[in-house]
């Protein structure tokens, strides 16, 4: 399905566009592996494959100086405009495997825009690799005038389809752009981007982009319900070997082997990294005069620590940029998540951010010391991704060294690894009573919260870094099963402070930990 924010979001990340109509198997022939526009840096075919031989090829790079892709384009590709770019569609019946009833197909998309680098696609079948070529017959350029000479430039990377009904297919993953990655569960709209790596994201001396130089997807069968595809990363810093498992369903699940190698030390290394949008909503609408409730596709940071507690971190579009670091050795899962999903919370009906999925990341293997770290950047617009957040190792990765983990990563509406306990379902925040007081409320939602016995038994525990605390005001629904509490923090002279609330029973948390930074 195609949305117009999908669209929009082309000048950060990936396209989303139309997978419908009927589609049938690509009869192309294969063209030679090394063609125009595309990198040698991949080295030669693999004809008979083996999923060992991408690991020994990162390792194999790893070695030798980085080769930026070539990213020239022939006319009338070369610098080709935003408008012209999303017209190019693929025409029904180009699809790989789309005839094969395997229930998976792949569309492979073109290059232009901001997406000029090559991505090499291969396809796995009967443990022998081949790769997809360029053929101009595969698209509908909209009206632009290709000539019948034109190269094979390769492509920029793929969707993944699934069948919807007896006549089409649905997009259930995207894969375009550095290493950038998107997936939805079933009834979703695209929204969180995830990437293979990242590298210095947020640092004074500039943030690096891997990209994903080739890959290998094998050939699905319809029994699995999975597809395999392997790739091959490659950055100024380090190389990557990654293997992916997508098994698409109510809750889309993306299982992740990497193997990483360095070329140099390298400080900054982001795992598990996604991104997504907070424009404004209850807790930060920064002077929007906007008709709809709210615009973001996430509303916060949720963290499981290594020692069980469970931190619920609410993300917003900040005036400044903030970067907040939770020391979390292993976790044993992090993830932003879109807890909202009443329509009436948004009023928008082209984007439907009630509908965007949560991304949570359940590490497989053991992580070591390191921090999950969250970025929120100002954004003065809805089509920029500014919440970011990842994992990062305590240590600088030392120069020729490897390092290889994995993870789950769920697509989902709700991760199916949840609190125990009272989860917090919104926060406020707005002007208060005087001054740069502001004024806060924060809901709990639980079943707890029914019984009038255990309410009397609860306590707040609230604390500020700096500043204090005013005006605490509980008010309890037995109906709604919901605990409000509703308070101002006095900051005084001080332009930051780092708020802390939980429910407690005893000295037992009933809750999830709210966490909130307040900045001036």
């Amino acid at each position: 399905m195609i949305i117009r924010r999908d669209v929009l979001k082309l000048a950060a990340l990936s396209i989303g566009a139309t997978a419908s109509g009927a589609l049938a198997q690509s009869t192309q022939p294969t063209p030679p592996a090394t063609t125009a526009g595309s990198s040698t840096a991949s080295s030669a075919p693999i004809p008979n494959f083996d999923a060992a031989s991408i690991v020994d090829r990162a390792r194999d790079l790893a070695k030798k100086p980085f080769v930026a892709l070539d990213t020239d384009l022939p006319a009338p590709f070369a610098k080709l405009p935003y408008e012209k770019y999303v017209a190019i569609r693929p025409q029904p019946g180009s699809a790989t495997w789309a005839g094969d009833n395997v229930g998976f197909a792949l569309e492979p998309l073109h290059r232009g825009f901001l997406f000029s680098a090559p991505m090499e696609i291969n396809v796995v079948e009967n443990g022998k690799a081949r790769r997809l070529g360029y053929d101009p017959s595969r698209f509908d350029f909209g009206g632009l005038q290709v000539p019948s000479t034109i190269p094979d430039i390769g492509f920029s990377g793929f969707r993944v389809l699934q069948p919807m009904g007896p006549d089409g297919f649905h997009e259930v993953a995207i894969f375009q752009g550095a290493s950038f990655f998107r997936a939805i569960a079933r009834g979703q709209n695209f929204g969180v981007t995830a990437r293979a790596l990242s590298i210095r994201t947020a640092d004074p001396k500039g943030e690096e982009f891997p990209m994903v130089r080739a890959v290998w997807i094998e050939r699905p069968t319809l029994a699995n319900n999975a597809l395999v595809l392997h790739a091959l990363v490659d950055s100024e810093s380090m190389t990557g070997a990654y293997r992916f498992t997508l098994r698409p369903g109510d809750i889309t699940i993306i299982d992740t082997e990497c193997t990483l190698f360095t070329r140099a030390i390298v400080d900054g290394v982001g795992l598990g990294t996604m991104a997504g949008m907070s424009f404004f909503g209850p807790a930060n609408r920064r002077n929007r005069d906007d008709l709809r409730e709210g615009v973001y596709e996430t509303g916060g940071l949720q963290i499981h620590n290594t020692n069980g507690e469970w931190l619920w971190r609410p993300v917003s579009n900040r005036e400044t940029l903030q970067i907040s670091s939770f020391i979390n050795n292993s976790p044993r899962g992090f993830g932003m998540l879109q807890r909202e999903r009443r329509f009436a919370q948004f009023q928008d009906d082209d984007q439907h951010w009630e509908l965007r999925p949560s991304l949570w990341i359940e590490p497989l293997s053991d992580w070591g010391e390191g921090n999950v770290v969250l970025v929120e950047i100002p954004s003065d617009a809805e089509i920029n991704e500014n919440i970011v957040c990842f994992w990062r190792p305590k240590a600088p990765l030392q120069a020729n060294t490897e390092m290889a983990l994995s993870y789950r990563q769920s697509w989902c509406w709700t991760p199916v690894e949840r609190p125990p306990l009272a989860i917090v379902t919104e926060t406020r925040q707005g002007k208060g009573a005087s001054g740069k007081r502001r004024r806060f409320l924060v809901e709990f939602t639980g079943d707890i919260f029914a019984d009038a016995k255990q309410v009397a038994d609860l306590k707040p525990a609230l604390s500020s870094s700096v500043g204090t605390i005013a005006l605490l005001r509980t008010f309890v629904s037995q109906p709604n099963k919901t605990y409000r509490l509703l308070f101002e923090l006095d900051p005084a002279s001080e332009n930051l402070s780092e708020l802390r609330l939980a429910l407690e029973n005893n000295g037992k948390p009933v809750s999830e930990t709210w966490l909130y930074r307040w900045t001036a």
